[in-house]
């Protein structure tokens, strides 16, 4: 058992944590897991869109601490271990084509929070609540929590939260930019599943190229950005989707950007 489903509907992935019965605590088995599947999701031109949940009540409660006592000593190499394969994961993820939903189905807790927040929209069930709880056990934090928590909700808000591990609950994480939005009760599934088929539509080359520009934007100098901006609206142009999205704009018809790049479709 790897802790982690992975499924296809159509041209979303849905990658399922899936140890339940420890709230989905991330593991090494899990991390190796979500980072080959991570690579596998980039690498397939099949898959347009992917989607981040969890099963049973939680969504991820972290690292497996249970785990962490159990290594005694060789805690700290566990802890690179397991880091290794989790950071390649989440960098793959942020760095691929396609956009990535998550759909926070419940409580989130240290890196489950940073695999959370890393949805270019990130939708929350009501019961949905977030704790850092890093220095709670004497850590600090991994998964991208303290580089994508500032960048989302400001670094004073980072900070209490960090230091406090203060709990956020699902309306507030939404009201301070945390999450896009919270779902009605019992409707997370169906709207995230329906808004990753919308995304599946849209025009992947650009989506992924708009995802490294947000990504580099807040350390990227102003006169580089904009260099950088002009270089990659340029190659858009180049590409399938660039040409069918301009011809459908003239056409005045709607675009089929999934169709674009395959020879023959038009």
């Amino acid at each position: 058992m790897t802790g982690l489903r992975v499924e296809r509907n159509g041209a979303v992935a849905v990658l399922t944590l899936d140890r339940p019965q420890a709230a989905n605590a991330i593991d090494v088995t899990l991390a190796r897991a979500l980072m080959e599947a991570a690579i596998r999701c980039d690498e397939d031109p099949g898959v347009r869109c992917v989607l981040l949940t969890g099963s049973g009540r939680f969504f991820c409660a972290g690292g497996d601490v249970g785990s962490f006592g159990d290594a005694g000593e060789r805690l700290p190499a566990l802890l690179k271990e397991i880091t290794a394969y989790l950071h390649a994961a989440i960098a793959r993820l942020a760095r691929m084509d396609k956009p990535l939903v998550t759909a926070v189905n419940g409580p989130a807790a240290g890196a489950g929070i940073g695999l959370a927040l890393l949805g270019d929209i990130a939708l929350a069930d009501p019961t949905a609540h977030f704790t850092l709880a890093y220095t709670a056990i004497g850590m600090s934090p991994d998964g991208g929590t303290s580089w994508l928590l500032p960048r989302l909700i400001g670094l004073r808000r980072a900070q209490e939260l960090c230091l406090r591990n203060t709990r956020v609950g699902a309306d507030e994480a939404a009201t301070i930019g945390m999450v896009t939005r919270v779902t009605a009760p019992d409707a997370l599934a169906t709207e995230s599943i329906a808004l990753a088929h919308a995304l599946v539509a849209s025009a992947t080359s650009a989506i992924g190229a708009t995802r490294r520009l947000l990504l580099d934007a807040q350390t990227t100098p102003f006169e580089a950005h904009l260099d950088a901006e002009a270089r990659s609206i340029a190659t858009q142009a180049r590409t399938a989707e660039g040409r069918e999205g301009i011809a459908a704009y003239l056409a005045k018809r709607k675009p089929d950007f999934p169709n674009a790049s395959i020879p023959g479709a038009r």
